[in-house]
C-alpha cells in the first residue's frame, strides 16, 4: 500500500500536539456570566496580560537568537547625548518658551487687577482702563511674537534631533554583523527599522520639544498661582496632585506594555514575510491553512498586548478627568469662603480661576507628551538594542603576506551541535578557478561564506596570506575577497552611483569597462540618460538579470584578488549566463575565483571541481578527472547533460 506523501506532508511541518493555544482560555471573556463575574474576570484578564507583558519584557533583555532591547540607561544616555551636543539651540528653546509662557500668564493678572479697579469704582468708570487695555494688547502681541519664535526654534531643534537620531540608527544597522542579521528574525529587524524608527522620529521631532514647552508652562503657571494667592492655589494644586500616583503607576507599567506591543508587531511581520516568501511551498504542501492560522494567532496575541496598554490608559484617564475638572469647582468654593473672610479679593479669585483653567490644558498636554515619549522610548530601546549585538570580529593589525586562500578543518554550525560543514580542507592556488558543486543543502553556500570572511568557522581557519579573514578590517577584507550571491540590491541613485559604490574613486572609463565585461554596456547606453539613469525603488525598473549584472559590475570595480560567486548568475537565463561568464573570463584572468553553482557548465570550465555532499568534500579534481572516476560528479554530469 502506497502512502500519499503530499496528503500527509503538512503533518511533518510542525508538531502541534504539545503546543498551547496562542490565547489562553483565561483571556477569553466569560459567556452567560453575571455582571459581578464579568467584572472580576475583566481584572483577571488585565493581570494576566500584565504578566505576559512583563515576561516578554524580561525576555527581550536577554534575547538568545533575536534582537535585544536596550535598557533605560542606554535610552537616557542616547537622548542626553543628543541634547548636550545642541546646548545653544536647547537653551534658546527653553528661554523663548519660558518668555512666551510668562507673557501668557501676565494677562490673567491684568484682568484680575481690572476687576479690582471696577469694584473700587463702585459703578463708575474705573481708572486706568485704557492703560490696562493697551497693556493687554501689548502683552498679547509680545506673546504671539515669542510663541512664533519659540515654535520656529522648536521645529528646527526637533528636525535637527531627528536627523541625528536617524543617522545614528543607520550607522548602527550598517555596522551589524552580517551573520547575525541572517540568523535572527528578519521580521523583527524590519519592524524596528520601519515602525520603531517612525515612532522614535515622532517622539524626537514633536514629543521632546512639546514636553519641554508644556513642562515650562506648568511650572510657571504654578508659580504664578502661588504669587497670586497661596490660599487659592494650594487646594487646586492639591487636587491636581491626586493624579500623580496614577501617572506614576502608569509610567512604571507602560514601557513594558509598549515593548511587548513592539514584539508582537515583529512577530506579525516575521510570520507574514515567511508566508509570502514561502507561498509556493505552502501551497504545494497544502500548508496554506496553517500559515493563515499562524497569522491569525499572531494578530490575536498582538490584540491582547494592545488591550493591556489600552486598559492602562483608560484607568489613567479616569483619574485625570477627576483631577482636571475638580480644581475649577474647588477654587470657586474656596475663593467664595476666603472672600467672606477677607483673605482674598475678587481680582485674585478671577485670576486664580483663569490660572486653573489655563493650567489644565498644558498639564494634560504634558502627560500626553510624556506618554508619547514613553512610546518613543520603547521604540528607541528596541532600536538601540541593535547596537548591543556583540561584534563577530575584532580586527587585528596584521595584514596578508600574499593572496593564497586556505581553509583548514573548517566546521560551522548555525545551531549548537548541528554542524553543516565537517572538517573541510581546501587550498586554492593563485589565479585558480574552483567550482563547488553538490545538491541543495549540502553546505556549498556555507563554505563560500567562510571563504569570503562572512562567518568565523566554529573550528579550523579560513585565511588569506596567512591572516584569518575575520581578523581583517572589513574595508581591507573586501579588497582581498568579495562575495556575490544570488541576492542583489539596487540603491536609489544613478547606474554610475550603484557601481562606484564599491570604489568611489572610479571614473566613467572604469564603470564602462565593468559594464562591458558583464555584457550590459549596450543596454545601459540605450537608456535615456545612460550612466545617469536613476534606478532603484520608484525609478527606472530593471529586470532581475539586469540588476544582477549591475551587482557583478560593482564587484568588478571593487577589484578584489579573490572572488566568491555564489550562484551569481542564477537569475539570468542559461544562454545569457553562458555569454556573461565567457565575457568575464578575460577580466577574471589572474584572479582566484570560487564559483558555487548548480549549472555544471561552470564546473566544466573550472581548473578544479570540489563536490560537496553533506558538508564534506567527497571529490576534488578537474572535470575530466572526475568524469573518469565515475563517482558523484560523474553522476551529476550525466544527469545535467541527459
Amino acid at each position: 500500500m502506497t502512502t500519499d506523501l503530499l496528503a500527509t506532508s503538512a503533518d511533518t511541518w510542525r508538531d502541534h500536539g504539545d503546543e498551547p493555544p496562542a490565547i489562553p482560555p483565561a483571556l477569553e471573556p466569560p459567556v452567560d456570566a453575571t455582571w459581578r463575574e464579568r467584572w472580576h474576570a475583566l481584572w483577571q484578564r488585565h493581570d494576566l496580560r500584565r504578566v505576559r507583558a512583563e515576561e516578554n519584557y524580561t525576555a527581550s533583555r536577554s534575547a538568545a537568537r533575536g534582537w535585544p532591547v536596550a535598557g533605560n540607561r542606554a535610552v537616557l544616555a542616547f537622548f542626553r547625548e543628543l541634547l548636550l551636543t545642541r546646548r545653544g539651540r536647547f537653551a534658546a528653546l527653553v528661554v523663548l518658551n519660558a518668555l512666551a509662557a510668562g507673557a501668557a500668564l501676565v494677562v490673567p493678572r491684568l484682568l484680575g487687577d481690572l476687576v479690582n479697579r471696577t469694584v473700587d469704582a463702585k459703578g463708575g468708570v474705573p481708572d486706568g482702563v485704557g492703560t490696562v487695555a493697551l497693556l493687554v494688547v501689548g502683552v498679547v502681541c509680545a506673546h504671539s511674537l515669542l510663541t512664533f519664535l519659540a515654535q520656529r526654534t522648536s521645529t528646527l531643534f526637533g528636525q535637527d534631533l531627528l536627523a541625528s537620531a536617524r543617522e545614528h540608527i543607520v550607522r548602527t544597522i550598517l555596522a551589524l554583523p552580517l551573520g547575525r542579521v541572517e540568523s535572527a528574525s528578519t521580521g523583527d529587524l524590519v519592524t524596528r527599522v520601519t515602525r520603531d524608527v517612525g515612532t522614535m522620529s515622532r517622539s524626537v521631532q514633536y514629543g521632546l520639544p512639546m514636553a519641554i514647552i508644556s513642562l515650562l508652562t506648568v511650572v510657571l503657571s504654578i508659580l504664578a498661582m502661588l504669587l497670586n494667592s497661596v490660599v487659592l492655589a494650594l487646594p487646586a494644586l492639591a487636587t491636581f496632585a491626586t493624579a500623580l500616583w496614577a501617572v506614576r503607576g502608569y509610567l512604571r507599567r507602560a514601557p513594558k506594555g509598549y515593548i511587548n506591543e513592539g514584539a508582537t508587531y515583529s512577530r506579525i511581520n516575521t510570520t507574514l514575510t515567511e508566508t509570502v516568501e514561502g507561498a509556493r511551498t505552502s501551497e504545494s504542501l497544502r500548508l496554506s491553512d496553517r500559515r493563515v492560522a499562524a497569522g491569525s494567532d499572531d494578530i490575536a496575541v498582538s490584540a491582547q498586548a494592545e488591550r493591556y496598554g489600552m486598559t492602562l490608559r483608560n484607568l489613567l484617564f479616569v483619574v485625570l478627568n477627576f483631577a482636571f475638572q475638580s480644581p475649577r469647582v474647588i477654587t470657586l468654593l474656596v475663593g467664595a469662603y476666603a472672600y467672606t473672610q477677607g483673605w482674598v479679593n475678587l481680582g485674585q479669585i478671577t485670576t486664580a480661576v483663569l490660572y486653573v483653567e489655563a493650567l489644565g490644558d498644558p498639564l494634560d498636554r504634558l502627560i500626553g507628551e510624556v506618554d508619547r515619549l514613553q512610546v518613543g522610548a520603547a521604540s528607541t530601546a528596541r532600536l538601540l538594542g541593535i547596537a548591543e549585538v556583540p561584534p563577530d570580529r575584532e580586527p587585528g593589525d596584521t595584514r596578508p603576506d600574499g593572496v593564497e586562500l586556505v581553509g583548514r578543518d573548517l566546521r560551522f554550525a548555525y545551531r549548537a551541535d548541528h554542524d553543516v560543514l565537517h572538517g573541510v580542507d581546501l587550498h586554492l592556488e593563485v589565479g585558480e578557478r574552483l567550482a563547488i558543486v553538490g545538491p541543495s543543502g549540502s553546505g556549498k553556500s556555507t563554505l563560500g561564506r567562510l571563504l569570503s570572511g562572512i562567518n568565523r568557522p566554529r573550528t579550523g581557519s579560513a585565511s588569506v596570506g596567512g591572516v584569518e579573514l575575520v581578523d581583517l578590517p572589513l574595508e581591507v577584507l573586501r579588497t582581498e575577497v568579495a562575495l556575490v550571491t544570488q541576492e542583489h540590491h539596487l540603491f536609489i541613485g544613478t547606474i554610475r552611483d550603484n557601481i562606484v559604490l564599491a570604489r568611489e574613486d572610479s571614473d566613467d572609463a572604469a564603470v564602462r569597462a565593468a559594464l562591458r565585461a558583464v555584457g550590459s554596456l549596450g543596454w545601459v547606453e540605450r537608456l535615456p540618460d545612460g550612466l545617469d539613469t536613476m534606478i532603484g525603488s520608484g525609478q527606472q525598473s530593471l529586470t532581475p538579470a539586469q540588476a544582477q549584472q549591475i551587482a557583478l559590475a560593482r564587484l568588478i570595480v571593487a577589484d578584489p584578488h579573490t572572488l566568491v560567486l555564489d550562484e551569481a548568475t542564477s537569475l539570468i537565463d542559461p544562454r545569457t549566463a553562458r555569454t556573461l561568464e565567457g565575457s568575464m573570463n578575460a577580466l577574471l584572468d589572474g584572479r582566484t575565483v570560487v564559483a558555487i553553482a548548480h549549472r555544471l557548465h561552470t564546473a566544466h570550465d573550472a581548473d578544479r571541481i570540489a563536490v560537496v555532499i553533506d558538508g564534506r568534500i567527497v571529490e576534488l579534481g578537474s572535470h575530466h578527472e572526475l568524469v573518469e572516476r565515475d563517482g558523484e560528479y560523474a553522476a551529476l554530469w550525466r544527469a545535467w547533460t541527459s
